[in-house]
């Protein structure tokens, strides 16, 4: 090998060594932010440091301009496998990106599933023990014959079966709504209607806390929703406003129908006069067990704090969705169902 050979592979190796780690610089850099254009990106890398040093080397041999355009014109032939093997490769990068994306999300999701019912499970097995020591409770009194007043006794021990009774039925709707294999019976019904028997059921408790309860209709609202699970979540939306508004207040419903432009929704809109409700806390209130308190000892016969997750499921169920925001001297609840297939009436 004479000398001229021997510098044009010296050459050859210097010029595609640079245009590598040049190249390769490029393609670390981009596997930071942009995977798939790094997999692009390097195969280019690897014919264009080729074609570079190639050409240099036939550059110093003294070859024609026109000889190493040739040569040149033959590696860089090899562009276009290049590219189309970097863009195969950077498809199954960002494929098998999405994929593990998905596995993470459902990892993630599952777990907060899984963290969610064992706190929920034990936020009811601590609630549930509340009314049953109570009965224990009375019904050893009862037993001992030390009652003073056996009848109001036998009272009570039923005001705190019907309790854990409302916390059973809450816990088997909840449970129910999360259930894959839930089915509702839908059913073209007028949501005033609705409304109008939740408002009536709901009177007797407004009047014991002294709290002024009104509803109305603005317009005819219909939709095809299950009117069980519905008037459900109406309910516990009404009863939850009655029990946060002092006596003196008022808990308004309305229903209506909403065209903005969207989909038509049905909503229904439970105003209270709770005070409100702390920004942060905002996001939380249709956590299952979450009363807007610390302690988690139930007050006033409240249930195991399921009611307005129930209102979320229910929505959910129906595909639409649960708000709440402050509004005036206390909250807005919103139930927003989509019309399907419904109209007024």
């Amino acid at each position: 090998m004479n000398s001229i050979e021997v510098q044009a592979v010296l050459l050859s190796a210097l010029v595609a060594a640079g245009t590598g780690l040049l190249g390769a610089v490029l393609v670390v850099s981009l596997a930071r932010v942009r995977p798939a254009w790094a997999a692009a990106t390097a195969p280019l890398v690897v014919v264009l440091s080729l074609a570079a040093g190639v050409y240099a080397s036939a550059r110093a041999m003294l070859l024609t301009e026109r000889e190493s355009n040739t040569v040149l014109l033959v590696l860089l032939a090899a562009v276009p496998v290049a590219a189309v093997l970097g863009a195969a490769t950077a498809l199954r990068v960002q494929d098998l990106a999405r994929a593990r994306a998905r596995e993470t999300a459902e990892r993630d999701r599952d777990r907060q599933v899984e963290e969610g019912r064992r706190e929920l499970v034990a936020w009811v097995s601590h609630d549930l023990r509340t009314p049953l020591a109570g009965m224990q409770a009375i019904t050893e009194a009862l037993q001992d014959g030390v009652a003073p007043d056996p009848a109001e006794y036998l009272a009570r021990m039923r005001a705190e079966v019907a309790r854990m009774s409302g916390m059973v039925d809450d816990l088997l709707a909840l449970s129910r709504l999360q259930s894959p294999a839930l089915r509702l019976r839908l059913q073209h019904v007028s949501l005033a209607d609705v409304v109008s028997d939740v408002v009536a059921w709901a009177q007797p408790l407004a009047q014991v806390r002294g709290v002024r309860l009104n509803g109305r209709a603005v317009g005819p609202v219909a939709a095809d929703v299950d009117a069980d699970e519905v008037g459900r979540a109406v309910g516990n939306l009404v009863v939850n406003a009655i029990r946060h508004t002092p006596p003196g207040g008022e808990v308004e419903v309305s229903v209506l129908l909403e065209r903005n432009g969207h989909a038509p929704a049905a909503t229904v809109a439970v105003r209270d006069g709770c005070g409100g409700i702390e920004q942060e806390a905002l996001s939380r209130v249709f956590e299952p067990g979450w009363r807007g308190v610390e302690a988690r000892s139930p007050e006033d016969g409240g249930g195991a704090g399921l009611g307005l997750a129930i209102v979320r499921g229910v929505a959910a169920a129906h595909g639409g969705t649960a708000e709440v925001a402050n509004d005036g001297p206390g909250c807005r609840f919103t139930l927003r169902l989509p019309v399907a297939a419904a109209g007024p009436g």
